[in-house]
C-alpha cells in the first residue's frame, strides 16, 4: 500500500510547509503520542479509494492539529501557525497497518525513524509568494526527482546536476551496475543521501509500475520527473529492418508514456491532499523532434511524436498540477551517444555514409560542428539551465525548448 499511502502523507507535510518533505516507512509497534493517526476503515475496502483517502488525511489532520495546541485553542487563536506531524500512523479500526516518518530530506527522515522522534514541527502560514530573482538552481532543494537512463549521457549530467543543487535524485536505468556507480559517487561527494539507484526498463510496463513502488516506499513521492532514457539506431528509411524501429520507438516514444503514466498517478495522490504544489514532467527530447533528420527517421519519428504527447500530457494534467514540457537539445557531442567508438553516432554516421566526403570519425565531428552557430555541441550545463527555467516557470506548460546554440530556432 506504500504506493497509496505514501504520496498521499507526503501531500499533507508538502501542504503545511509548503516545501518539499520525504516520507519513510517505521515499524508498526507503538505509535508515538504526537503522532498523526488516521482511521482508513471507510475507504479501504476490496478497492482503496484513493480521493476518499486524502479527504480522510486532510479531516484527520486538522482534528490533530487543533489536539497539537495548547489547551485546543492555539491553532484557532493564531491560524498563520501551522504544526506538520513528523510521525503518521495508518489504521484500519483498532489496527495499525503502517507508520511513516516525515522530514524535509532523507537522512533526516531516516533519523527520526531511527530516534522515534515524533515531535511535531512548526511552520508560518500565509506565505507570501517569492518575487525575488532567487539563483535558478535553488528551485530544486529538497525536492524529489527521478531520471530515466540516468546512469549516462544527459541522463547522468542532469542527474549529479540534480542532487549538485540539493535534490534527491532516483537514478533509473537497465544498466544497474553503472547507476548505482554513479549514485555512490554522488553520495560521496555531497556527502548526504543525494541519490538511489533503480533498475528500470522503460519500455516494460510492469518495471516501470515497480519503480514507482520503489519511490514510494524510499521517499514517499516525486516533485520532478525527467526522461532521458532513449536510444538510437541510424539506418536509411530503405535499408532499416522492423525489429530495429520498433525497439528504438518502443524506449523513445512509448516508454515516455509509460513513464508519465506512473509517475503522474504518485503526483495526482500528492495533489489530492497538497492542491496548490506543482510537480513537473520533462522529457528530455532533441532538435530531431523539431525537424526530421536525414537516414535516421525511427528516432526522430519518435521525438516528433513524443512533442505531441508533451501537449496532450500537458492539457490533461494540468488539473493536478502537473507541467509538463520537453527540453529539445542539439547534439551532446561527447556523450557516448555521439561519441562511443562503436555504437556512437559519429561511427554509425561514418558507416552509413550519411556526411559525403568523411574519412574519419573527426570529419563528421566536424561536419556536424559547423552546422551550429556557437560552434560547439550541447552540453549537460546547457541542459541543467534549462530544466531550472521550466521548473521555476509556474505559467508555462506544453512547450518544447530548444537548446541547440541557434541550429533549430522557434517559428
Amino acid at each position: 500500500m506504500d504506493i497509496f499511502l505514501a504520496p498521499l502523507i507526503r501531500g499533507i507535510g508538502i501542504n503545511v510547509s509548503g516545501e518539499s518533505r520525504v516520507v519513510v516507512p517505521g515499524e508498526t509497534g507503538a505509535v508515538p503520542p504526537q503522532a498523526l493517526q488516521v482511521d482508513l476503515s471507510a475507504v479501504w475496502g476490496e478497492r482503496f479509494d484513493e480521493s476518499g483517502a486524502a479527504k480522510v488525511f486532510q479531516e484527520s489532520y486538522t482534528a490533530w492539529e487543533f489536539d497539537m495546541a495548547p489547551a485546543g485553542v492555539e491553532a484557532a487563536a493564531a491560524p498563520h501557525r501551522k504544526k506538520q506531524p513528523t510521525c503518521v500512523a495508518v489504521k484500519r479500526g483498532q489496527s495499525i497497518e503502517a507508520v511513516y516518518w516525515i522530514d524535509e530530506d532523507l537522512d533526516k527522515a531516516e533519523r527520526r525513524r531511527l530516534s522515534q522522534d515524533a515531535t511535531p514541527q512548526e511552520y508560518a502560514g500565509s506565505v507570501k509568494p517569492d518575487l525575488s530573482a532567487r539563483r535558478r538552481a535553488e528551485v530544486v532543494k529538497n525536492k524529489i526527482a527521478l531520471v530515466t537512463g540516468g546512469a549516462q549521457g544527459f541522463g547522468a549530467e542532469i542527474a549529479r546536476g540534480l542532487a549538485g543543487s540539493g535534490a534527491t535524485v532516483f537514478i533509473a536505468d537497465l544498466n544497474q551496475e553503472g547507476a548505482q556507480r554513479l549514485a555512490d559517487q554522488i553520495n560521496r561527494e555531497e556527502k548526504r543521501a543525494a541519490a538511489i539507484a533503480a533498475t528500470a526498463d522503460v519500455a516494460d510496463e510492469a518495471s516501470m509500475e515497480e519503480l514507482c513502488r520503489t519511490v514510494a516506499r524510499r521517499t514517499g513521492g516525486l516533485d520532478i520527473c525527467i526522461s532521458s532514457a532513449g536510444i538510437v539506431k541510424a539506418a536509411s528509411a530503405l535499408d532499416q529492418d522492423l525489429a530495429a524501429f520498433n525497439q528504438v520507438t518502443a524506449i523513445n516514444y512509448t516508454g515516455f508514456f509509460l513513464m508519465v503514466k506512473h509517475c503522474a498517478r504518485l503526483m495526482r495522490r500528492q495533489f489530492w491532499t497538497a492542491p496548490e504544489w506543482k510537480t513537473d514532467i520533462i522529457q528530455i527530447n532533441s532538435k530531431s523532434g523539431l525537424e526530421g533528420s536525414n537516414k535516421n527517421s525511427a528516432y526522430a519519428g519518435g521525438k516528433f511524436g513524443s512533442i505531441g504527447l508533451v501537449e496532450s500530457f500537458a492539457l490533461e494534467l494540468i488539473e493536478y498540477n502537473i507541467k509538463v514540457n520537453a527540453v529539445c537539445p542539439g547534439n551532446f557531442f561527447d556523450g557516448p551517444l555521439w561519441s562511443d567508438p562503436e555504437k556512437g553516432l559519429f561511427s554509425q554516421y561514418l558507416k552509413t555514409g550519411k556526411v559525403p566526403g568523411a574519412r574519419t570519425v573527426g570529419d563528421v565531428k566536424a561536419f556536424y560542428e559547423a552546422k551550429v552557430p556557437m560552434g560547439r555541441g550541447c552540453t549537460g550545463l546547457d541542459v541543467m539551465r534549462t530544466i531550472y527555467y521550466i521548473i521555476e516557470q509556474a505559467y508555462e506548460t506544453g512547450q518544447a525548448v530548444p537548446v541547440t546554440g541557434g541550429q533549430v530556432m522557434l517559428h
